[in-house]
């Protein structure tokens, strides 16, 4: 059994929420009923599993949604990003700092993971003779857990001495079957993990590759973009301005507030998250420009930097343009006009900002040259179930499907029945694809299930 999950985030606590230790909870329960009904073989007969595989397919741990890339240790500016030097002693030093703190800031949740690896979480009833289970005696369950990176953990793919040591550190820490050597972007780069998705006949990528905004083609996995600097100097870099420019004229509760910004959904109405904020905690018009004061400030320090512009390609449309226009356009509207623009816009165009992947799922040369009949990708966060194709294999009609992972977030949904009064609902969503091969799960081949704690 092999099963898939993606898109954790899991964050230093500096830049908006994670998900809390009681989803790691509920899905080892999860996977406990996972591993129970897959130990019911086609033939009737009960054979618990011994161990299963669980891949972590990118954005695990979450190292560029973090103010410490804006701070120094000890306060202060530090002119150090993901876009400078990575073998530089001060680089891996930074990177060293960001991802210990993600550990310790989740170390609660991280231990259900280890202990799942070390089998102490998933026991399964031992067999009877008579094909049955035993419920009296529990036998545990090893998981071996994969870790493949996306485009917020792409630093643990660096190569290098001091990252080795760095993945050791992460290896422990979340009971990994990795070696330390970096860990895969593709599939490809690991022997054993091919091996382990091809027996399942699994493709699986991240999916930032088809993402202009967060994984640069001539360039590869192992180099910053637009994506990581729009993280870092706008959305991170807010929360912190209007914490240093506006002092205590604005409550911590609403800087807190700002930070959740990119888990709000549907990202249209992002304004109308900012302006009940500033209705919540009191603040009237004159705060409300002061507050978008800030923004502008902060998207033109974006738009202008070194690296921004660096990406920018003359003579061509590209991802830095659409930002600059985007960003441009909202500069002459205050947060009220914003927010009238997104509620005419929520209403009226589109409530479905979903991004699917499964035209390029379609374009897999795994997929295409069957041998495998599952591409899953993760990075949308949202989760799909979409069939690709039906072909005969022998005297077998066999099915391929496109599966997205979806995320563990959370999110901060717009009410439905009056999106006008600008409700919004905290939820934790968590899923996961499972696939079963031989007479696992009665000859079942996939299962797909997303959740949400509210």
């Amino acid at each position: 059994m092999l099963v898939i999950v993606s898109d954790l985030h899991l964050k230093d606590g500096t830049s908006g929420s994670s998900i809390s230790p009681d989803a790691f909870q509920v899905f080892a329960e999860w996977l406990r009923g996972l591993a129970y009904r897959a130990s019911w073989r086609a033939d009737g007969v009960y054979r618990p599993l011994e161990a299963f595989d669980l891949l972590l397919l990118g954005d695990i741990l979450d190292l560029i949604r973090s103010e410490r890339w804006l701070l120094k240790p000890g306060g202060g500016d530090e002119h150090l990003r993901p876009w400078d030097d990575p073998q530089s002693d001060a680089f891996v030093a930074k990177v060293v700092e960001i991802t210990e703190a993600v550990l310790h800031h989740n170390r609660a949740a991280l231990a259900v993971l280890r202990r799942m690896a070390q089998g102490e979480v998933i026991r399964l009833p031992a067999p009877r003779r008579d094909g049955l289970p035993d419920p009296e005696v529990l036998l545990p369950v090893k998981v071996r857990i994969h870790y493949m990176v996306g485009n917020h953990d792409w630093l643990l793919h660096l190569p290098g001495g001091a990252y080795d040591a760095l993945r050791t550190r992460v290896i422990g820490a979340l009971g990994l079957s990795n070696p330390p050597s970096p860990f895969p972007h593709q599939a490809e780069e690991s022997d054993t993990l091919m091996s382990l998705l091809l027996d399942h006949r699994v493709y699986a990528r991240h999916g930032d590759v088809y993402d202009a905004m967060n994984y640069h083609a001539a360039l590869g996995r192992d180099h910053a973009t637009v994506g990581d600097a729009m993280t870092i100097e706008l959305l991170t870099r807010f929360p912190l301005e209007v914490r240093r420019q506006l002092g205590t004229e604005v409550p911590l509760r609403f800087v807190e507030g700002l930070k959740e910004l990119s888990n709000v959904r549907p990202v249209l109405v992002t304004p109308m998250w900012v302006n009940n904020l500033i209705r919540d905690f009191g603040g009237d018009e004159a705060q409300s420009q002061a507050i978008k004061d800030v923004w502008n400030q902060a998207a033109d320090r974006f738009l202008q930097s070194d690296f921004i512009r660096s990406q920018d390609q003359p003579l061509r449309l590209d991802v830095v343009d659409a930002l600059e226009g985007a960003l441009l356009f909202s500069k002459s509207f205050s947060f009220d006009g914003l927010e009238r623009l997104a509620r005419w816009a929520y209403g009226r165009v589109t409530k479905n900002t979903a991004i699917s992947l499964a035209d390029h799922a379609l374009e897999e040369h795994a997929l295409v040259a069957r041998t495998v009949d599952f591409v899953v990708y993760g990075h949308t966060h949202y989760a799909e179930t979409v069939p690709l194709d039906v072909y005969r294999r022998g005297k077998q009609t066999v099915s391929q499907v496109y599966y997205n992972t979806g995320t563990w977030h959370p999110y901060y949904e717009l009410t439905l029945r009056s999106p006008q009064v600008m409700d919004f609902v905290g939820l934790q969503i968590m899923g996961y694809a499972a696939f079963f091969r031989g007479d696992e799960h009665g000859g079942r081949r996939a299962e797909v299930w997303t959740g949400a704690l509210t």
